[in-house]
């Protein structure tokens, strides 16, 4: 009886591991989504178009930046890119941008997304992108901490940051917020991968926080489809639908 009871548990535990292998070979046969998220957010701020994604059929992991570096964010996004068994479509908003631009340098990474983000070229640094544009309104809202981490304040989140979401939101923003370290801004990327890969941006047009005209031009530069919204510096949250569709139009290119 033990033995027979002990051939049912192994033959059970093979077929367990057989069917955990077939759905990570058909999992593999589709592109997966890594989002970056950007300063003074985590990755719940992508909490509206990850359903979205998901209920297409497509796998989805948000990285949580520590913030803290852009090499410490470069590493966190890689760990993700390469825990996927397939190609990657690697999508980044606003300081994402410019981590998804270093980190997309892997075979992996098929596509590129650029939502409000910045773009910058190799050799170029988020605060050299932003050079020759007039400073944004939400920057004069920023206060750091003795450690040099820079936070918006609460009228930054509610006025500037998501001036088009609801005040109740805009308060949970602002307490879950994660701190960039400031000199973080003033890091360069060795690489670009939007040289070497098919990007898509969304231009936010209302944004406060990166000028509309910046992103227009970095969107021209990386030779991007664009698509623009009429919305603040998260479109992700003000119109995931619109955001949802260009990152599943970027998952079918790779396929």
């Amino acid at each position: 009886m033990k033995t027979l009871l002990s051939l049912t548990l192994v033959a059970a535990t093979f077929s367990m591991a057989a069917t955990a292998h077939a759905a990570d070979a058909k999992d593999a046969s589709k592109p997966a989504v890594v989002i970056v998220h950007g300063a003074f957010a985590d990755g719940s701020d992508w909490a509206k178009v990850i359903p979205l994604l998901q209920a297409k059929g497509v796998s989805v992991t948000a990285v949580q930046n520590p913030l803290s570096s852009l090499e410490d964010d470069v590493a966190a996004a890689k760990r993700s890119i390469d825990a996927q068994p397939g190609k990657v479509v690697l999508v980044g908003h606003s300081w994402g941008g410019t981590v998804i631009t270093e980190a997309g340098n892997n075979d992996k990474v098929a596509a590129l997304v650029y939502v409000a983000a910045f773009a910058p070229d190799a050799g170029q640094s988020t605060a050299d992108a932003g050079k020759g544009y007039a400073p944004a309104p939400g920057l004069a809202h920023l206060v750091s901490d003795a450690s040099g981490f820079l936070r918006l304040s609460e009228e930054g989140m509610a006025k500037h940051f998501a001036p088009d979401l609801p005040a109740k939101q805009t308060s949970v923003m602002f307490a879950t917020q994660g701190p960039i370290l400031g000199k973080a801004f003033g890091q360069p990327v060795t690489t670009a991968a939007w040289k070497t890969r098919p990007s898509w941006f969304v231009v936010a047009l209302n944004d406060h926080m990166i000028p509309p005209p910046q992103q227009q031009d970095m969107a021209k530069k990386i030779g991007a489809t664009v698509t623009q919204v009429k919305t603040s510096h998260v479109p992700q949250q003000v119109q995931p639908e619109k955001v949802a569709a260009v990152i599943l139009a970027a998952v079918q290119a790779a396929r």
